[in-house]
């Protein structure tokens, strides 16, 4: 074991196949036995202002949503409203709102709920 983890550090070794593990991501995931979760992650993406009720429900529901509001960046005005929207329903259920990056993503949490703002690692 040792000779492969020695292997991949050195420079100009090229890893083989060998190195490599395959994952089997399904066996993983959940299958949902043991009934349903209190709060679940939604992924959402919103292309206008009438996509925000939906996503507005999922927070007043408990949920947490990450929103992908890339596309918003393109009309100033309604990228503001959005977030507007946005920020309101986190402050009305004390919860948070926190954009990721380069501000493509903002994460929308229910009450009780906050988003750290310190990074983990370099």
């Amino acid at each position: 074991m040792a000779k492969k983890f020695g292997s991949l550090f050195k420079r100009g070794n090229q890893p083989e196949e060998s190195d490599y593990m395959e994952l089997d991501l399904a066996s993983i995931e959940s299958t949902g036995e043991g009934g349903p979760a209190s709060m679940y992650i939604k992924i959402a993406t919103i292309n206008e202002i009438r996509d925000t009720p939906r996503i507005k429900d999922e927070v007043y529901n408990g949920n947490i949503v990450i929103v992908d509001i890339g596309r918003l960046k393109m009309d100033k005005i309604t990228y503001e409203r959005v977030l507007k929207d946005l920020s309101d329903v986190a402050q009305d259920v004390n919860g948070d709102i926190c954009g990721l990056g380069d501000q493509k993503y903002v994460i929308l949490t229910p009450m009780s709920v906050k988003v750290s703002r310190e990074k983990i690692g370099g």
